[in-house]
């Protein structure tokens, strides 16, 4: 069976693409294999953790292009010249555009560091996801995986876990809990059922089928 060919869109450190490449190491990610990281800023340290693991890095930088529009046209070429079949968002700071979600319609895997619907949408990215559940005093947040819609943070969910918010918690000690129990667990394991064909949308539903 032929390998799914996997780009993963990077913005900064890569922790997410680590856990991917790490994954891939152990051979987590079934009928799957990693060929491009794409960068959209030049010195983005996701680029050498790509390195490091052999994998092609490339750029398409964001401050080269005046529009959204202008800058996912060009992610479009250079995910069509990669030949690309699944695209994981790792950390990857920029909005896609329409066009481009319809491009590559339920190929788009993206990481929220929250439980969606909770503490997601414009604006919540990063750090401020955690302070936002700090601040309205969630006892549970987490992480969840998605398929990537025109709208922001509001694809089809593919897989959640939680995460306990503890008493003395800031967003930087939260952040690291959330990565560690479940980003860096359920974007793998995502990419691997869609490999594996195992993924199957319907509406707002993602069905996930047995292992054989």
């Amino acid at each position: 069976m032929v390998k799914t060919k996997i780009a993963v869109l990077v913005s900064g450190g890569g922790t997410n693409l680590q856990a991917l490449l790490d994954a891939q190491a152990r051979g987590d990610i079934r009928n799957g294999k990693i060929t491009a990281v794409v960068s959209s800023t030049p010195g983005a340290f996701a680029l050498e953790r790509a390195k490091g693991a052999n994998v092609p890095g490339h750029v398409v930088n964001r401050k080269d292009y005046d529009s959204r529009e202008s800058f996912t046209e060009a992610l479009l070429g250079k995910l069509s010249e990669l030949n690309a079949d699944l695209i994981v968002l790792a950390g990857f700071l920029y909005i896609l555009s329409p066009a481009f979600v319809e491009r590559y319609e339920n190929r788009i895997i993206n990481i929220h560091p929250a439980l969606i619907p909770s503490f997601c949408g414009d604006g919540f990215y990063g750090l401020k996801v955690h302070e936002k559940a700090l601040e309205y005093g969630v006892k549970l947040t987490g992480a969840t995986v998605h398929f990537v819609s025109a709208e922001a943070d509001a694809g089809p969910i593919i897989l959640q876990k939680a995460v306990a918010i503890e008493e003395g918690d800031t967003a930087e000690i939260l952040q690291k809990r959330v990565m560690e129990q479940a980003e860096w667990k359920l974007l793998p394991e995502a990419v691997s059922l869609f490999c594996q064909g195992r993924l199957h949308v319907e509406g707002r539903i993602v069905r996930i089928d047995q292992a054989e």
